[in-house]
């Protein structure tokens, strides 16, 4: 297990470690205080580092990724400077890119949901890149016992460093989607953090299907018992795309939950995903009920999936914790199955996908979004043939 890597991640939490670690990386805004990667470190080995070249080093802005909000009434947008007290009260970062995006971004945008409302609408924000460096931070606030839906939709191009941070209050209920479908020369790396009150409840569904590289890193960490956590993935990795997750969750508290379901397709020569899930129970985090799995469909010749769960357990007292992980081949025979009664092999090729991918599209939660991601989907396997 890469534990310097993980325990890196729980500082960037915006907690100390549970186990000390001289080595850990620094928490810091600063980026000066984080050394630039090589690619020899583990939290950076599989990632191609020439495309992040512009945002290691801290380029100043040359772009604009535009972004539109949308929001129910009640709802509070606001831009605030990084000294704003919400800024940084769940992500700190724990390397250069992430800490440059605070920086970087002139400022933040954060949504506020107040206590007790019940948003029938979602939460959208737009996000549209129009080329060039660019950089943002977003915090979004949901206060006890409201029950919000927020989507978060990449579009166009740019090489942007975006940090995003959820602080969900107690006995709140929020459904989270992050939509990356940039166009072919996107650049995009990612530090997505949550923080759970008490008995508070997150659906998060992050959709990869655009983008050169795209790496994104979602955090999850618990401030009181019961709460109960799902994180989905879907990701389409197309010939020459480099599409990397790396999630932590951290169980510090009593009787909480956490449930981690990642799938991918990949298609083409030089297709590269990534998925790294580690999962951390303290010695305090008793009753702990946890499962991570990744599911990865490779379609061609070429493409390639690295896929490592870790799970760490420093208490006996657990009600489950365990991981899986599998990459496999197309199922020829699920497709001669469906060919054999007269279905065409491209209607064929995407139903077998379709059914893979099923499982977390139920989980979207927004009806539109569902149907554009299937709608992408099913093209992405038209260009391939059956």
């Amino acid at each position: 297990m890469a534990l310097s890597e993980a325990r890196a991640r729980v500082d960037g939490s915006g907690r100390p470690p549970m186990v000390p670690a001289p080595s850990a990386p620094v928490r810091s805004r600063d980026p000066e205080a984080h050394p630039a990667p090589t690619g020899r470190e583990e939290a950076w080995r599989f990632t191609p580092l020439r495309p992040l070249k512009a945002l290691i080093a801290g380029q100043e802005p040359d772009g604009k990724v535009d972004v539109t909000v949308s929001a129910p009434d009640g709802v509070e947008v606001e831009n605030v400077g990084t000294d704003d007290p919400r800024v940084g009260r769940v992500l700190t970062p724990v390397d250069r890119v992430a800490a440059f995006a605070t920086v970087r971004a002139g400022g933040a945008l954060v949504v506020t949901v107040p206590a007790e409302a019940e948003l029938d609408e979602p939460v959208l924000l737009r996000l549209r890149g129009d080329g060039g460096v660019s950089y943002g931070h977003l915090a979004v606030e949901v206060g006890p016992f409201a029950r919000a839906t927020v989507v978060l939709d990449h579009t166009g191009t740019a090489r942007y460093a975006g940090n995003v941070e959820v602080y969900v209050g107690h006995g709140a209920n929020v459904t989270f989607v992050s939509l990356q479908d940039w166009d072919d020369d996107a650049v995009h790396a990612g530090a997505h953090a949550f923080s759970l009150g008490r008995d508070a409840r997150l659906r998060a569904t992050h959709i990869t299907l655009g983008g050169q590289l795209v790496r994104l890193c979602p955090t999850v960490d618990y401030r009181g018992p019961g709460g109960d956590a799902e994180l989905s993935g879907l990701f389409f990795t197309d010939a020459g795309q480099h599409q990397e997750h790396r999630l932590l969750v951290t169980h510090q508290e009593r009787n909480c939950r956490s449930r981690v379901t990642y799938k991918g397709a990949l298609q083409g020569a030089d297709a590269h995903s990534v998925w790294i899930g580690d999962v951390l129970i303290g010695a305090g985090a008793v009753g702990t009920d946890t499962y991570e799995i990744n599911r990865n469909l490779v379609l061609t010749d070429g493409a390639r999936a690295d896929s490592v769960p870790n799970l760490e357990i420093l208490t006996g007292e657990v009600t489950g914790a365990g991981h899986a992980s599998a990459t496999g081949r197309f199922d020829d025979e699920a497709l001669f199955y469906l060919m054999a009664r007269g279905i065409p092999a491209d209607e064929a090729r995407r139903l077998v996908v379709r059914g893979f991918f099923g499982e977390v599209l139920d989980r979207i939660g927004v009806e539109a979004l569902r149907e554009r991601v299937t709608a992408v989907v099913d093209a992405e396997l038209a260009g391939v043939g059956a």
